[in-house]
């Protein structure tokens, strides 16, 4: 007799081993992170090993026209499938936990019920999406936004990452241009397992967040221009220092974020000067800027507000600007009846749990916008992500994944 669905639990071990497996791919030296960006030859590596995997499992495989991948396995029904998924791309500084959970995990779900001999109502899918990260090609979440038709192939083909590659030509490269057309058929419904990448649930000593929503994402690249100058003759009255306008704008955004207040958060993360010498007033400076916010009018008002001081500082010093939006995604509110699937299961299981925002952008906000869909979030240590020393400890692995697991049962029966 088959396991009853509700006594289910996943292996821990093999999930492990998955992680570590996955990890070795791009490893960096010394520490536990890896780095895979979107459509390099590491990433090609990786996704090998995953579609290797499903393969072992007798998924049936497609790679769409942006290099997404799914797989599914058919239930007793037809109809559209329960899709689980996440990335396997990291950011340069990458961990071991950040997007693979949620991929591994979704393979770990079917090879559970495999070998139960359990077969639900409606399919399961597992989904890698390509360049979840936008580190190698803004924006961010770029294979998600596709897959729901949020923009199009074409436009997304074209573009030009850091290196000057293209993401069409990348693709092609390591051969994961696929056949299947965009955008895809809305799944049934779509849940996420993700480690949290910040502080809150390890604070409160807490196992499973149930995800309400993803704040709203606004991503700027601004180019200001100056006058490059010798750093020792030129009077500071008659500086037009680019420099200057990007730290003012970099103490701007702070201060902005601690006026707000949270769950407000602004960062510049990348800053360029040119020519970069010790003894030279600079010609040109280049940054980010990244804020965030749950409200959008809120989001807005921050938006303009930076813009406004950004000018005015450019003004004073003689410069000239120019921005250029890198990535602008609204709120997302996920559905409540699959949060409140997420949260009853943990609490049946014996879990503590809370309700709780997404501070970081997922994939499950772009397949928001076509099904129900909601995410589990599992501790992270010290709220580590996005660094080589991210850790989450096997046993919220396990409680994240084995609650991924009967949500995903719950979905498949409705």
């Amino acid at each position: 007799m088959a396991t009853l669905s509700s006594d289910l639990r996943i292996d821990i071990d093999r999930l492990s081993d998955r992680l570590a497996a996955l990890a070795e791919i791009g490893a960096i030296e010394g520490t536990e992170g890896c780095a895979r960006l979107a459509l390099t030859d590491e990433d090609k590596v990786g996704r090998d090993l995953v579609v290797s995997w499903m393969r072992d499992l007798d998924l049936t495989i497609t790679v769409d026209s942006i290099g997404n991948v799914v797989g599914v396995m058919g239930g007793e029904h037809d109809g559209q499938p329960v899709m689980t998924g996440s990335h396997i791309d990291t950011v340069r500084t990458g961990g071991r936990y950040d997007g693979n959970l949620g991929v591994l995990a979704g393979l770990e779900v079917i090879e559970t019920l495999r070998a139960a001999g359990i077969t639900p109502p409606r399919g399961l899918a597992v989904a890698f999406f390509t360049d979840e990260e936008g580190a190698r090609f803004p924006p961010d979440m770029l294979g998600s936004l596709v897959y729901v038709g949020g923009m199009g192939v074409e436009e997304a083909h074209a573009i030009e990452g850091i290196d000057g590659a293209t993401v069409g030509g990348e693709l092609d490269r390591i051969g994961y241009l696929g056949p299947a057309p965009l955008p895809a058929p809305a799944p049934h419904a779509f849940v996420e397992l993700h480690v949290e990448q910040g502080p809150v649930l390890e604070a409160e000593e807490l196992t499973i967040g149930a995800v309400t929503g993803v704040q709203g994402i606004s991503w700027t690249e601004v180019s200001v221009t100056g006058q490059s100058n010798h750093a020792g003759t030129t009077p500071m009255a008659l500086r037009k220092d680019p420099a200057v306008v990007a730290f003012r704008t970099a103490a701007f955004v702070r201060e902005l974020a601690d006026e707000l207040g949270a769950p407000q958060v602004a960062t510049v993360g990348r800053m360029h000067l040119h020519p970069n010498l010790v003894n030279v007033v600079p010609a040109t400076a280049e940054f980010t800027i990244d804020l965030r916010h749950t409200d959008n009018d809120v989001l807005l008002d921050a938006e303009r507000r930076t813009l406004e001081f950004l000018l005015e500082a450019a003004a004073a010093e003689g410069c000239t600007v120019t921005t250029k939006s890198l990535a602008r995604f609204d709120p997302v509110e996920f559905d409540d009846a699959v949060v409140a699937c997420v949260e009853q299961t943990a609490l049946t299981q014996g879990h503590t749990v809370r309700r709780m925002p997404s501070g970081a952008g997922h994939d499950a906000q772009m397949l928001a916008r076509v099904c129900p869909t909601g995410m589990i979030f599992v501790p992270s240590v010290n709220g580590l992500s996005h660094n080589p020393a991210e850790y989450t400890s096997p046993a919220d692995l396990e409680a994240g994944a084995n609650v991924l697991l009967q949500v995903m049962l719950e979905l498949a029966a409705t």
